[in-house]
């Protein structure tokens, strides 16, 4: 086995472990191996998000299931506040664009109707909203694209609605599905799948020219908690009556972030000892990186950061996988 096929094998092994946590599953059989052109294609994929990561440090899409209405009374109230109650345009999932309360009266009966029945109130949730947004500074028109092209691939046979907004510091979009799909399958957004979605938006940004990325707080090195919508709006209003810490330190959370910082060790050190002068450099960006963690997050495995090996010192990544998913 070549040097860098022993570097591929930790890249797949630990960079899975930041990039892609829902794919390490445990199974009951051996799963096959990776072919020799998809483990270096896989690898090289890990390579460039690590790069987008700790190198160009890449924008950071937000996906938030900001709520949903368990009527067609907070369905249609939410119809009302993400088009500033029908002067925005709204899209819906047939790409028709509409504006006005009249053209939001009737999405509201065809959501109605469209389907089982949805009564004024009641106990299930019938609709989520969700929010995709971006940094300041992004293309308005492209987050917009992006999200169309996201809800076609993550909502498909489900109605929704989106509308744009550009008026405030961060371009985002306001998208509202129905639970229930056209075959009566009802959307139930789990964590996993929340973070299938930021990957989905980061993709179709990138499609739209756009740099993005969909890394996990923790791969990151952050550990802040974020407020609902709904906290925000009621903060706004004087509502609010409790508060939360504004970083996650339960044991699971700290546990986490650990683990990434064991992952980006392993990867730093495969680098390190390679002998292509790009990966040596990713190695000194990674070490930085490390060291520019919350102190507690960073010493949690009690190790140091990777540093650069020359070239001649010899090569041992079997600690990684023979290139395994």
């Amino acid at each position: 086995m070549t040097q860098g096929q022993n570097i591929d094998g930790v890249l797949l092994q630990w960079g899975d472990r930041l990039f892609y946590p829902g794919n390490r599953i445990v199974h009951t059989r051996p799963q096959p191996k990776l072919s020799a052109l998809a483990a270096r294609q896989r690898a090289a994929a890990i390579r460039e998000r690590i790069e987008a990561t700790v190198v160009r440090r890449a924008p950071q899409v937000m996906v938030k299931v900001t709520g949903g209405g368990r009527g067609m009374k907070a369905i249609a109230a939410h119809f009302r506040y993400i088009s500033k109650n029908g002067r925005l345009d709204i899209e819906d999932d047939r790409g028709d664009i509409s504006r006005g309360k009249s053209a939001l009266q009737g999405l509201a009966d065809d959501w109605r109707y469209g389907g089982t029945f949805i009564d004024d109130m009641g106990n299930r949730r019938e609709a989520y909203n969700i929010m995709l947004s971006m940094p300041r500074g992004t293309d308005p028109l492209a987050v917009q694209r992006a999200a169309r092209e996201f809800a076609k691939v993550e909502l498909a046979d489900h109605k929704y609605v989106m509308v744009l907004h550009n008026h405030q510091a961060n371009p985002h979009v306001h998208i509202s599905v129905r639970a229930e799909s056209r075959h009566g399958k009802r959307l139930n957004p789990r964590k996993a799948d929340l973070h299938r979605w930021r990957e989905t938006f980061a993709e179709k940004l990138r499609d739209q020219g756009i740099e993005a990325e969909a890394t996990r707080q923790a791969t990151r090195g952050r550990n802040k908690n974020y407020d609902a919508l709904w906290r925000l709006k009621a903060r706004d209003d004087g509502r609010l009556r409790t508060t939360r810490p504004g970083t996650k330190s339960t044991a699971a959370a700290k546990a986490t972030r650990a683990q990434a910082v064991e992952a980006w060790m392993h990867v730093g050190k495969a680098l390190a000892m390679s002998g292509d002068a790009d990966d040596r450099k990713l190695a000194g960006a990674i070490a930085a990186f490390i060291k520019e963690m919350p102190t507690s997050q960073a010493a949690a495995p009690q190790r140091a950061a990777p540093q650069q090996e020359p070239r001649t010192r010899p090569t041992d990544a079997r600690s990684g996988p023979d290139l395994v998913r």
